[in-house]
């Protein structure tokens, strides 16, 4: 026993040991605008004001949620006080089966020992009662309310005892078991996410070093073709003797990079595509910093998707490309199609939009962050910055899931000492790059807040884009589960385009798992309907669930389109000579600066 207490000792002192390390750390740190981490206080005040009208109008309500509450807590603490005398677990009664499936609370110590239990039941009462009091707050906007809602459950997610170490026992049993370094371990890993984000607690998701880009991901052979300011493009290697003679070029979102369509040969659509018999280009956007601050929307547009359609013509001495679009790169793909319109310009002969949101009349997920007093945060920073830093956009998305993508992930990492899994997936969702200044302002002002795109139309080098000057051939892939561009909402948009020939399908599963879905794995089905007139739900009554993966489907539509077979084309040609192999350099650049 001694010699456990001296080891335990020893793993402290070295505490101090990493301190420094800590100071040092946090000093590099530049946080974001402060408006940035939570809503303005001005919503809560309307909450406080209406809760106390309602008080005031309606005493007899407030007392009796206020007395239900102070009932259960008095009598919860009386059976603490009866399981510490008995030295056993009473069995708590009215737990819901959401309680009881709550993962944060799978120890056995919440159950059996007295005080753990009494800790968890508290938490739950008090979480009850303050979503109960957010849920009768009255005299407050449709949007007010669900922010209200989301921010206060993301109070409740943070207060879990869980999420701290006296109030965690699988945390203090691994201490103890370790005689304390886990918890060594834990600061250990703590300081090195402090030092790789520059100061920020950024909480790895993946082990890092599992994976090189270019090397055990990102490997599909190709070259890198053409270079500007604002992306490289990559000509995939043929992998079969003839090939379609209209090429394909994808278009990936600039806000995580193009590698989560090749992380791995097996589940690879970029090697899919080239294995089905196309000529593939694939689109890799720089990562910018505060010299890219005045890039825009329309830069993107000139010198990303018209560019690679003008260089990707030049190489395959075709007229005609067939692009697809994902996610952001999906809407702006409508708009550039919508400008080619404008100019009677018919380089594109179909395009394909993956998770693509283009009527933003419904924010969904991200109402909370859509709200005036975010995007004025958001305008502060990049005037400071020059760039919405990618830290600012991955803590976004994470708050959407926090249980699962913070605060789990922290307790293995922080308390339990335990290393990040070897998983691709996450490796790429924890690599993502920051966005230019007056891009970032653009999208969130006109198309997210003001939703110009579908209303009055957007002002684009000299034209108005409006959805409705889409026409050409267009097939959407969207996801039954995404919360990041809801289903039913990228159909509304896809209604108001003016194509006689469309295509929409919903696959299984959310916004990656559903679009990165390989046929070998038979794991997600999907579902077809022809009929687009109706509303989202008439649609999806009426479609026939297919079992699978869409990519065959999609194939299937797109050979109708890429005309004759011809002779595989190596990359590049006299004009175009190599510049690197893929995946490219621009990818390999990380958000604060350095190279992977």
């Amino acid at each position: 026993m001694d010699k456990d207490l001296e080891k335990m000792n020893a793993n402290l002192e070295r505490v101090e040991d990493l301190s420094q390390r800590l100071i040092q750390a946090l000093s590099k740190k530049n946080p974001a605008n402060p408006s940035l981490s939570g809503p303005d206080q001005e919503l809560f005040a309307k909450a406080a004001m209406s809760y106390w009208s309602e008080a005031l109008e309606n005493p007899g309500k407030i007392y009796e949620q206020q007395l239900e509450y102070w009932g259960k807590s008095v009598r919860h603490y009386m059976e603490a006080q009866q399981m510490l005398l008995k030295g056993d677990a009473v069995e708590v009664s009215g737990e819901s089966e959401d309680q009881l499936k709550d993962k944060r609370f799978s120890n056995p110590m919440w159950e059996t020992n007295p005080y753990f239990s009494y800790i968890r039941e508290q938490y739950q009462l008090n979480a009850e009662a303050i979503a109960q009091a957010v849920s009768e707050v009255e005299d407050l906007a449709p949007k007010e309310k669900q922010r209200l809602k989301y921010f206060s459950q993301q109070i409740i997610d943070m207060m879990s005892p869980t999420n701290f170490l006296g109030t965690n026992p699988d945390a203090l049993e691994r201490a103890i078991e370790t005689e304390g370094e886990s918890l060594v371990k834990g600061l250990e890993n703590l300081i090195a996410d402090l030092e790789a984000n520059n100061g920020e607690m950024v909480v790895r998701l993946a082990d890092e070093s599992a994976f090189k880009v270019g090397e055990n991901i990102a490997t599909t052979p190709g070259a890198v073709v053409y270079r500007n300011e604002v992306m490289e493009l990559i000509q995939y290697s043929p992998s079969t003797e003839k090939v379609h003679e209209i090429p394909v070029v994808i278009f990936p979102p600039w806000i995580n990079k193009f590698y989560i369509l090749d992380l791995k040969e097996q589940n690879s659509l970029i090697k899919w595509v080239t294995d089905q018999g196309y000529t593939l280009f694939v689109v890799s956007w720089f990562n910018p910093d505060s010299s890219h601050a005045q890039i825009g929307m329309a830069d993107y547009i000139e010198q990303g998707f018209l560019t690679a359609i003008r260089e990707i013509k030049a190489i395959t001495g075709q007229k005609q490309v067939n692009a697809v679009g994902y996610c952001i790169a999906g809407t702006t793909l409508h708009m550039t199609l919508a400008l080619l319109a404008k100019r009677k310009d018919t380089s594109i002969r179909s395009a394909t939009f993956f998770t693509a949101l283009t009527d933003f009349s419904e924010q969904g997920e991200f109402t909370p962050f859509l709200q005036d007093d975010f995007i004025d945060g958001i305008e502060a920073e990049v005037a400071e910055q020059g760039i919405l830093r990618a830290f600012i956009m991955g803590r976004t998305m994470s708050f959407l899931r926090s249980n699962d993508l913070i605060y789990q992930p922290a307790i293995k990492s922080y308390m339990m000492g335990e290393q990040p899994p070897a998983f691709d997936l996450l490796y790429w969702n924890g690599d993502g790059s920051n966005l230019p200044g007056a891009m970032a302002v653009e999208y969130l002002r006109g198309l997210c807040q003001r939703n110009e795109f579908v209303t009055g139309g957007v002002d684009l080098r000299g034209e108005k884009l409006h959805i409705s000057d889409v026409k050409v051939p267009l097939m959407s892939i969207t996801c039954q589960r995404d919360h990041i561009a809801p289903w039913k909402d990228c159909y509304r948009g896809f209604q108001q385009t003016s194509a006689k020939d469309r295509t929409f399908i919903v696959s299984e599963s959310g916004h990656v798992a559903g679009i990165v879905n390989p046929p070998g794995r038979k794991k997600y089905g999907h579902y077809t309907n022809d009929d687009l007139k109706g509303t989202a739900n008439e649609w999806l009554e009426g479609a026939e669930r297919h079992e699978g993966s869409w990519w065959p489907r999609w194939e299937a539509w797109l050979r109708k389109r890429s005309g004759k077979k011809i002779e595989a084309r190596q990359p590049g040609d006299s004009s175009h000579q190599s510049l690197g192999p893929a995946p490219g350099t621009y990818v390999t650049r990380k958000s604060t600066g350095e190279f992977s």
